[in-house]
């Protein structure tokens, strides 16, 4: 299955994150990219499908998880290279100026790394999804300085 659309839903309750990972699958035909435990005892389900197969995973989701849940988002048209920086350091083209974005949420950094794609003329070399990092999340690209600058900007700013 594939799809370009992301959703995820951040909890502050690991044994609401199996409930809710459930329902996501359940409610609609969506791929599960990420379902575990993230740093600060939260937890964090990731899916990947058409828009309205996530937007109704991540509503039932976000149901399910009541109060636990942080944070959720949709990102409808999410970045091709979104995708392999999720599963690792990707091996840059060319490594030219390095832009890094942090946040102390999964939910909003995946949402700063796609408009940091989306803005500029850069690589996601690495997303890294608050493991071993005291609940943060940080992405790592590279592109021209300029390039680099303006994505940091535009991530940031979302």
């Amino acid at each position: 299955m594939a799809g370009n659309s992301i959703g995820l839903i951040e909890l502050g309750s690991i044994a609401g994150g199996y409930e809710v990972a459930d329902a996501m699958l359940k409610t609609a035909d969506v791929e599960l990219l990420l379902s575990r435990s993230i740093c600060s005892g939260k937890y964090m389900v990731l899916v990947r499908g058409d828009v309205a197969a996530v937007e109704s995973s991540v509503a039932a989701g976000a149901q399910a998880g009541g109060f636990s849940v942080i944070d959720k988002f949709v990102i409808p048209n999410v970045h091709e290279s979104v995708f392999p920086a999720l599963g690792g350091a990707v091996k840059a083209d060319r490594l030219e100026a390095l832009g890094i974005l942090e946040s102390f949420s999964v939910a909003s950094l995946l949402e700063g790394a796609d408009a940091a794609a989306k803005a500029a003329h850069v690589q996601l070399i690495e997303i890294r999804l608050a493991m071993a990092l005291g609940g943060k999340a940080f992405v790592t690209l590279t592109g021209s300085v300029s390039a680099v600058r303006s994505a940091v900007e535009a991530g940031a700013g979302a």
